[in-house]
Protein backbone atom coordinates (compact mmCIF):
# COMPACT_ATOMS: atom_id res chain seq x y z
CA UNK A 1 0.00 0.00 0.00
CA UNK A 2 1.34 3.61 -0.58
CA UNK A 3 2.38 5.70 2.50
CA UNK A 4 0.20 8.76 2.80
CA UNK A 5 2.00 11.38 3.11
CA UNK A 6 0.72 15.20 3.76
CA UNK A 7 3.06 17.97 2.63
CA UNK A 8 2.88 21.36 3.98
CA UNK A 9 4.49 23.86 1.38
CA UNK A 10 4.64 27.52 1.76
CA UNK A 11 6.41 28.14 -1.43
CA UNK A 12 7.05 26.42 -5.08
CA UNK A 13 9.17 23.58 -5.06
CA UNK A 14 12.31 23.41 -7.57
CA UNK A 15 14.67 20.29 -8.51
CA UNK A 16 15.02 17.25 -7.51
CA UNK A 17 15.38 17.58 -3.66
CA UNK A 18 12.52 18.21 -2.78
CA UNK A 19 10.68 15.28 -4.73
CA UNK A 20 13.58 12.55 -3.06
CA UNK A 21 11.98 14.28 0.77
CA UNK A 22 8.37 13.46 -0.22
CA UNK A 23 9.94 9.71 -1.67
CA UNK A 24 11.94 9.39 1.16
CA UNK A 25 10.53 6.94 3.66
CA UNK A 26 8.49 5.33 0.74
CA UNK A 27 9.83 1.46 1.40
CA UNK A 28 9.69 0.22 -2.32
CA UNK A 29 5.51 0.51 -1.94
CA UNK A 30 5.32 4.17 -3.21
CA UNK A 31 3.93 7.64 -2.20
CA UNK A 32 0.64 9.30 -2.23
CA UNK A 33 1.23 13.15 -1.48
CA UNK A 34 -1.39 15.52 -0.66
CA UNK A 35 -0.51 18.89 -0.97
CA UNK A 36 -1.69 21.52 1.66
CA UNK A 37 -0.32 24.94 0.58
CA UNK A 38 -1.49 27.45 3.64
CA UNK A 39 -3.14 30.68 2.60
CA UNK A 40 -0.25 32.75 4.33
CA UNK A 41 -0.20 36.14 4.59
CA UNK A 42 2.70 38.66 3.71
CA UNK A 43 3.51 39.96 7.42
CA UNK A 44 2.52 39.20 11.01
CA UNK A 45 0.19 42.86 10.76
CA UNK A 46 -1.71 41.34 7.92
CA UNK A 47 -2.76 37.93 9.76
CA UNK A 48 -3.56 39.79 12.94
CA UNK A 49 -6.23 42.61 10.64
CA UNK A 50 -7.77 39.09 9.19
CA UNK A 51 -6.40 39.51 5.50
CA UNK A 52 -8.00 36.80 3.38
CA UNK A 53 -8.72 37.51 -0.41
CA UNK A 54 -5.31 38.17 -1.50
CA UNK A 55 -3.56 35.45 0.01
CA UNK A 56 -6.03 32.48 -1.05
CA UNK A 57 -5.60 33.57 -4.68
CA UNK A 58 -1.59 33.48 -4.30
CA UNK A 59 -2.06 30.10 -2.26
CA UNK A 60 -4.49 28.53 -5.02
CA UNK A 61 -2.20 29.71 -7.74
CA UNK A 62 1.16 27.89 -6.31
CA UNK A 63 -0.60 24.74 -5.45
CA UNK A 64 -1.39 24.56 -9.22
CA UNK A 65 2.50 25.39 -9.79
CA UNK A 66 3.32 22.56 -6.84
CA UNK A 67 0.93 19.97 -8.06
CA UNK A 68 2.40 20.40 -11.83
CA UNK A 69 5.71 19.95 -11.11
CA UNK A 70 5.20 16.87 -8.92
CA UNK A 71 3.42 15.13 -11.22
CA UNK A 72 6.04 15.72 -13.86
CA UNK A 73 8.44 14.12 -11.18
CA UNK A 74 6.09 11.62 -11.71
CA UNK A 75 4.68 11.70 -7.97
CA UNK A 76 0.82 10.96 -7.54
CA UNK A 77 -0.54 14.23 -6.40
CA UNK A 78 -3.42 15.92 -5.16
CA UNK A 79 -3.57 18.66 -3.07
CA UNK A 80 -5.65 22.09 -1.48
CA UNK A 81 -5.21 25.37 -0.02
CA UNK A 82 -5.43 25.19 3.54
CA UNK A 83 -5.20 27.44 6.64
CA UNK A 84 -3.10 30.59 6.99
CA UNK A 85 -1.32 28.87 9.90
CA UNK A 86 0.83 26.30 8.56
CA UNK A 87 0.58 23.59 11.57
CA UNK A 88 -3.51 24.76 11.33
CA UNK A 89 -3.56 23.68 7.71
CA UNK A 90 -1.92 20.28 8.84
CA UNK A 91 -4.41 19.21 11.42
CA UNK A 92 -7.38 20.47 9.24
CA UNK A 93 -5.62 18.13 6.42
CA UNK A 94 -5.35 15.14 8.65
CA UNK A 95 -8.83 15.46 9.86
CA UNK A 96 -10.17 15.31 6.32
CA UNK A 97 -8.51 11.99 5.69
CA UNK A 98 -5.52 10.26 7.88
CA UNK A 99 -1.88 9.91 6.70
CA UNK A 100 1.37 8.12 7.64
CA UNK A 101 3.27 11.28 7.77
CA UNK A 102 3.35 14.77 7.59
CA UNK A 103 6.36 16.85 6.03
CA UNK A 104 6.47 20.34 6.34
CA UNK A 105 8.74 22.62 4.04
CA UNK A 106 10.38 25.36 5.48
CA UNK A 107 12.98 27.98 4.20
CA UNK A 108 16.80 28.45 5.35
CA UNK A 109 17.77 30.88 7.74
CA UNK A 110 17.89 34.30 6.42
CA UNK A 111 15.40 33.00 3.87
CA UNK A 112 12.92 31.85 6.61
CA UNK A 113 9.54 34.02 6.66
CA UNK A 114 7.46 35.72 9.43
CA UNK A 115 5.02 32.47 10.22
CA UNK A 116 7.97 30.02 10.67
CA UNK A 117 9.43 30.89 13.50
CA UNK A 118 8.99 28.44 16.12
CA UNK A 119 7.08 26.18 14.03
CA UNK A 120 8.49 22.96 13.81
CA UNK A 121 7.73 22.95 17.57
CA UNK A 122 4.46 23.88 17.66
CA UNK A 123 3.76 21.07 14.69
CA UNK A 124 5.50 18.76 17.58
CA UNK A 125 2.43 19.57 19.88
CA UNK A 126 -0.29 19.22 18.00
CA UNK A 127 0.52 16.83 14.76
CA UNK A 128 0.40 12.80 15.73
CA UNK A 129 1.68 11.19 12.83
CA UNK A 130 5.26 11.13 12.45
CA UNK A 131 6.30 14.81 11.99
CA UNK A 132 9.64 15.64 9.15
CA UNK A 133 10.62 19.30 9.01
CA UNK A 134 12.66 19.51 5.59
CA UNK A 135 14.36 22.98 5.56
CA UNK A 136 15.44 24.10 2.10
CA UNK A 137 17.66 26.48 0.89
CA UNK A 138 16.79 28.32 -2.86
CA UNK A 139 18.31 30.09 -4.98
CA UNK A 140 17.52 32.66 -7.95
CA UNK A 141 17.22 30.07 -11.11
CA UNK A 142 18.68 27.35 -8.96
CA UNK A 143 17.35 23.99 -7.48
CA UNK A 144 16.51 23.65 -4.01
CA UNK A 145 18.62 22.05 -1.55
CA UNK A 146 18.04 20.72 1.43
CA UNK A 147 19.95 21.66 4.10
CA UNK A 148 18.41 20.34 7.51
CA UNK A 149 16.11 17.12 8.07
CA UNK A 150 14.65 16.69 11.61
CA UNK A 151 12.22 14.36 12.23
CA UNK A 152 9.54 13.47 15.23
CA UNK A 153 8.17 10.06 16.05
CA UNK A 154 4.66 9.35 15.89
CA UNK A 155 2.72 11.13 18.95
CA UNK A 156 3.00 14.80 20.07
CA UNK A 157 5.64 16.26 22.38
CA UNK A 158 6.33 19.51 24.49
CA UNK A 159 9.37 20.98 23.19
CA UNK A 160 9.09 23.55 26.17
CA UNK A 161 9.00 20.79 28.89
CA UNK A 162 12.21 21.48 30.11
CA UNK A 163 12.10 24.95 29.74
CA UNK A 164 8.31 25.84 31.60
CA UNK A 165 7.76 27.51 34.67
CA UNK A 166 4.85 28.40 36.81
CA UNK A 167 3.09 25.68 35.82
CA UNK A 168 -0.08 24.36 37.93
CA UNK A 169 -3.38 22.90 37.56
CA UNK A 170 -5.51 26.74 37.09
CA UNK A 171 -1.66 28.51 35.70
CA UNK A 172 -0.42 27.47 32.10
CA UNK A 173 2.84 26.64 31.70
CA UNK A 174 5.23 28.99 30.05
CA UNK A 175 8.89 29.95 28.98
CA UNK A 176 10.84 32.12 31.37
CA UNK A 177 11.04 34.87 29.04
CA UNK A 178 7.43 34.56 28.71
CA UNK A 179 7.14 35.14 32.32
CA UNK A 180 10.26 37.56 33.01
CA UNK A 181 7.75 40.10 29.65
CA UNK A 182 4.89 39.21 31.88
CA UNK A 183 6.77 40.54 35.22
CA UNK A 184 8.30 43.09 33.28
CA UNK A 185 5.57 44.88 31.79
CA UNK A 186 3.36 44.58 34.88
CA UNK A 187 6.32 46.67 36.80
CA UNK A 188 6.92 48.68 33.61
CA UNK A 189 2.88 49.47 34.25
CA UNK A 190 3.75 50.67 37.56
CA UNK A 191 6.61 52.67 36.85
CA UNK A 192 4.83 54.69 33.83
CA UNK A 193 1.77 55.50 36.62
CA UNK A 194 3.71 56.41 39.00
CA UNK A 195 5.52 58.93 36.68
CA UNK A 196 2.24 59.99 35.40
CA UNK A 197 1.12 60.63 39.16
CA UNK A 198 4.29 62.95 39.56
CA UNK A 199 3.80 64.81 36.28
CA UNK A 200 0.18 65.65 37.60
CA UNK A 201 1.28 66.84 41.23
CA UNK A 202 4.07 68.77 39.63
CA UNK A 203 2.45 70.72 36.74
CA UNK A 204 0.93 73.22 38.78
CA UNK A 205 -1.18 74.53 36.07
CA UNK A 206 -2.48 73.67 32.83
CA UNK A 207 0.09 72.49 30.71
CA UNK A 208 -1.14 69.98 28.87
CA UNK A 209 1.69 67.50 29.45
CA UNK A 210 -0.38 65.96 32.44
CA UNK A 211 -3.04 64.97 30.26
CA UNK A 212 -0.95 62.85 27.47
CA UNK A 213 1.22 61.47 30.70
CA UNK A 214 -2.07 59.96 31.90
CA UNK A 215 -3.09 59.12 28.63
CA UNK A 216 0.09 57.25 28.13
CA UNK A 217 -0.07 55.44 31.38
CA UNK A 218 -3.95 54.01 30.06
CA UNK A 219 -2.46 53.24 27.14
CA UNK A 220 0.32 50.83 28.53
CA UNK A 221 -1.93 49.30 30.89
CA UNK A 222 -4.48 48.37 28.28
CA UNK A 223 -1.16 47.43 25.96
CA UNK A 224 0.04 45.19 29.36
CA UNK A 225 -3.31 43.86 30.15
CA UNK A 226 -3.83 42.34 26.77
CA UNK A 227 0.13 40.35 27.05
CA UNK A 228 -0.72 39.20 30.19
CA UNK A 229 -4.24 38.17 29.39
CA UNK A 230 -3.30 37.00 26.07
CA UNK A 231 -0.46 35.15 27.52
CA UNK A 232 -2.57 32.75 29.77
CA UNK A 233 -4.79 32.22 27.14
CA UNK A 234 -2.59 31.22 24.48
CA UNK A 235 -0.26 29.40 26.13
CA UNK A 236 -3.81 27.26 27.74
CA UNK A 237 -4.10 26.09 24.45
CA UNK A 238 -0.38 25.83 23.56
CA UNK A 239 -0.72 28.66 20.93
CA UNK A 240 2.33 30.57 20.23
CA UNK A 241 1.47 32.27 16.69
CA UNK A 242 1.02 35.81 14.89
CA UNK A 243 -1.28 36.72 17.79
CA UNK A 244 0.51 35.63 20.57
CA UNK A 245 4.32 37.39 19.02
CA UNK A 246 1.80 40.57 18.19
CA UNK A 247 0.88 41.39 21.91
CA UNK A 248 3.94 40.23 23.11
CA UNK A 249 6.14 42.73 20.74
CA UNK A 250 3.63 45.51 21.35
CA UNK A 251 3.45 45.08 24.81
CA UNK A 252 7.97 44.82 25.50
CA UNK A 253 8.20 47.82 22.83
CA UNK A 254 5.69 50.41 24.54
CA UNK A 255 6.17 49.53 27.80
CA UNK A 256 10.11 50.95 27.76
CA UNK A 257 9.05 53.77 25.43
CA UNK A 258 5.81 54.96 27.63
CA UNK A 259 8.55 55.02 30.53
CA UNK A 260 11.40 57.43 28.61
CA UNK A 261 8.31 59.45 27.33
CA UNK A 262 6.73 60.13 30.44
CA UNK A 263 10.43 60.54 32.56
CA UNK A 264 11.05 62.94 29.88
CA UNK A 265 8.53 65.26 30.66
CA UNK A 266 8.78 65.10 34.44
CA UNK A 267 12.02 66.15 33.54
CA UNK A 268 12.05 69.05 30.90
CA UNK A 269 8.27 69.53 31.22
CA UNK A 270 7.05 70.15 34.38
Amino acid sequence: MPRRVIAIVTDDLHGPEPLQQLQANANGAGVEVRVVVPAVEASSLQHTLGDVEGPRERAESRLERNLEALRDGGVAVSGEVGDPDPVQAAQDALLKEPADEVLIFAHAEGQAEWYEKGLYERAQESIEPPLRLVVLEHADNEPDHVVDVEETGRGTVNPIADKEVARGAYIPGMTRSDLAGMVAGILGTIVVAILAAAIAAGAGHESGWEAVAILIAIGVALANLAHVVGLGIFESIRYRGGFARFFRRLALTFTPLAILVNLAILVFAV
